[in-house]
């Protein structure tokens, strides 16, 4: 099952010190970019959670925040930052106002805020570390398991586009006697004409030049290649393989099928390569969301 790199995932757990949250939310990204925020009490333990993380996310833009609130008895050894309440204060007070509604709680709903309530550096036990930690865990298996419903999507898109790429091969083969002949005709015709106005030619010659013209128009080789990308990017897709992977293979059916366009000079079949193109380019873009 290949997975989406766009994810989100939350948790929430209150201890009898601490309400810990964790939000992880994850775009796009060529390699793993992780944007951690953490409290001041846990700047000796951010690196420790970012090389946990980093083991987890694996590639992505990653945004990770983490908040611990004290409650309880761990209330008391907090300080409150009064310059920040007073400004929330006054933004809720006036929507308040504006909107008619009742004031009575703002003081609680302020102290419940990001940063509003600190903790204390050095309060965070190895017990807290653990919940946090555990947390983690919990808002990481709702992060992996949005990744795995938009990997669902994602796959089925990928295999309908290969699908219709794959089934062009043999609408091309349909017009290739006809094309071929079409080409043989063309030359008898010149050829005729250059008899007119120059005299006999050599046909022995002519046979050879013909089958050697023909040998470099064929497009078997890229027809059959093409064929074995398009069934090794369904292998991959269901066995789970990562977007880079994905991306390489998608890049050699775009060979196959540019060499197909040029070399086969006929317009029905180039119309069949300007929709592989289009389908390829949609396989392109999606393949940039695969984890």
């Amino acid at each position: 099952m290949i997975r989406s790199m766009t994810g989100y995932g939350s948790a929430e757990k209150i201890t009898k010190k601490y309400q810990i949250k964790i939000e992880i939310k994850s775009l796009n990204g060529k390699f793993l970019e992780l944007n951690l925020r953490t409290p001041k009490a846990l700047a000796e333990k951010e690196p420790l959670l970012r090389k946990y993380l980093s083991k987890l996310l694996i590639r992505g833009s990653v945004l990770c925040t983490l908040t611990i609130d004290p409650v309880g008895e761990a209330a008391e050894g907090s300080t409150i930052n009064t310059a920040l309440a007073k400004h929330y204060f006054e933004q809720i007070k006036s929507l308040s106002d504006e909107l008619g509604t009742n004031d009575k709680d703002i003081l609680r709903s302020i102290l419940m805020l990001p940063d509003v309530m600190t903790v204390e550096e050095g309060n965070i036990e190895e017990s807290d570390w653990k919940e946090i930690l555990k947390t983690v865990d919990d808002a990481y298996e709702k992060f992996d398991t949005f990744r795995q419903n938009e990997g669902s999507e994602l796959m089925a898109m990928l295999l309908e586009h290969n699908t219709t790429i794959k089934n062009q091969i043999p609408a091309i083969e349909t017009f290739e006697v006809e094309r071929k002949q079409l080409v043989k005709d063309r030359l008898l015709s010149g050829l005729d004409e250059y008899a007119r106005e120059k005299g006999n030619v050599d046909m022995n010659r002519f046979e050879q030049e013909l089958i050697f013209y023909l040998e470099k128009l064929d497009i078997a080789e890229e027809k059959n290649r093409l064929r074995t990308h398009c069934e090794l990017f369904e292998k991959e897709l269901n066995k789970g393989s990562n977007g880079k992977k994905l991306g390489f293979i998608s890049q050699e059916m775009g060979r196959e099928i540019n060499t197909l366009g040029s070399k086969a000079n006929y317009a029905p079949i180039q119309e069949l390569v300007i929709v592989m193109k289009e389908e390829l380019e949609k396989i392109k873009e999606q393949t940039l969301n695969v984890l």
